[in-house]
């Protein structure tokens, strides 16, 4: 069977399957969740066994230290995996919500109900939470999932897929309503974007280039998790105790996710003292400042390859590193402008004492989750209280940031009538 054949053949699988989830019940649907964390902790071994070939090519690779800590499952990652999702069988099932109910003069009765999307095909890279995670979410919302993961992570990905499987299986759900592609081939990708038939949307997860190849080929609608080039802006009127506390928190607590800040803006009236304080403790920790002319000059009495000039590039880049770009503004216009031309409306945040300022920033900043004194790191969909996320959506159709259940639904109407005719 040519890889083709073998996608197309995925496709049609989780077609049926989803037919058959969209009959279960809540009760069946959380029976076969809870199956899938106790398959997950059963297969600790095998599932730890092929992590830990993972890690040993990406170390052989070369990939950063930050790439290889996303990669990395142990026994304590493995029993939170499985205990996000029991959490989400805890979650209040969306489908089948009346989101709205009226009767027409004539007596005709119309609902708008959620549904399931139907399949979704899910393309990501490196985290191979991402496999459970997204399996769990999709599996609960009645929606088959055609999984496709990076190179890196690949046998920890057909571990984790089998043992999601078997869960299923065992509690008389549809083995194929979770199918992990078994490959790495870039073709796989093409080959899923044409898959219009089967596909009811693709969900990119991954780099730059990931994302504008599906969105180049899918002939389906595509939910991108764009770059978190995330902003934190320390206004005039800061508590600089706080900002210290969460710029580090924002940049160094893990750096290699989407949520972690990647610049700072800070004004200039109290720079000097944020840059003698919070600069030193970046420093400290290992951060790598890129800084603008004036962020430059107020930090050049650091010596080392800590402090740097920024490239314009800098304050356009998803670093995922203990990197960060430092620039002085002026204003507040001046720190949402910049947000503006160079973010990538995933998440910012403004330190501030003064709700005024607050509220213009919370207000004028587009972006898909926006921050008064509270660390960029709170955008995740457990943080959110969503159980788990099938990613953070940058987009503004059909979902935005944290996407959970509710954002794997659709809708459709429901007419009843008693016989009535359009006059």
């Amino acid at each position: 069977m040519t890889l083709s054949e073998q996608i197309l053949d995925y496709g049609r699988r989780a077609r049926a399957a989803a037919r058959q989830l969209r009959l279960c019940t809540t009760a069946q649907k959380n029976a076969g969740i809870r199956a899938m964390a106790d398959e997950l902790l059963a297969a600790e071994a095998e599932i730890l066994a092929a992590n830990a070939k993972d890690l040993e090519k990406a170390r052989a690779a070369g990939l950063s230290g930050a790439m290889l800590e996303r990669l990395k499952l142990d026994s304590k990652r493995l029993a939170a995996m499985a205990d996000g999702v029991r959490q989400v069988a805890d979650l209040a099932d969306p489908v089948g919500e009346i989101i709205r109910d009226w009767t027409r003069p004539n007596g005709l009765r119309i609902q708008k109900v959620r549904v399931p999307i139907g399949v979704i095909g899910i393309i990501y890279e490196s985290r191979p939470n991402v496999t459970s995670d997204a399996a769990v979410l999709c599996l609960k919302t009645g929606n088959a999932t055609i999984l496709r993961g990076g190179s890196e992570s690949i046998a920890s990905n057909v571990a984790i897929a089998a043992a999601l499987s078997r869960g299923c299986e065992r509690a008389g759900l549809p083995a194929d309503a979770i199918l992990l592609i078994p490959v790495t081939d870039r073709e796989a990708v093409r080959i899923l974007c044409g898959m219009d038939q089967f596909l009811d949307c693709i969900v990119p997860r991954g780099g730059k280039g990931l994302i504008e190849t599906v969105v180049e080929h899918a002939r389906m609608p595509v939910i991108k998790h764009y770059d978190g080039i995330c902003t934190m802006y320390v206004d005039k009127a800061a508590d600089l105790a706080m900002a210290e506390s969460l710029v580090l928190n924002a940049k160094c607590q893990r750096p290699g996710v989407c949520n972690a800040i990647e610049t700072v803006l800070v004004h200039s009236s109290i720079a000097e003292k944020f840059f003698a304080t919070t600069g030193k403790a970046l420093i400290q920790k290992g951060v790598q400042l890129r800084c603008g002319v004036r962020a430059y000059a107020a930090l050049s009495s650091f010596a080392g390859d800590n402090v740097i000039a920024a490239k314009d590039a800098d304050f356009r880049t998803e670093f995922l590193d203990l990197i960060l770009a430092v620039k002085v503004v002026d204003s507040l216009d001046e720190a949402i402008a910049h947000i503006e031309a160079n973010g990538s409306h995933h998440s910012d945040c403004i330190i501030t004492a003064e709700e005024a300022a607050a509220s213009r920033f919370l207000a004028e900043v587009d972006s898909a989750t926006v921050y008064w004194n509270a660390s960029t790191r709170f955008t995740d969909g457990g943080e959110f209280g969503f159980g788990a996320e099938i990613g953070i959506s940058t987009d503004k159709l059909h979902a935005r940031g944290p996407m959970g259940l509710e954002e794997l639904t659709t809708y459709k109407y429901v007419l009843k009538g008693t016989g009535q005719v359009r006059l």
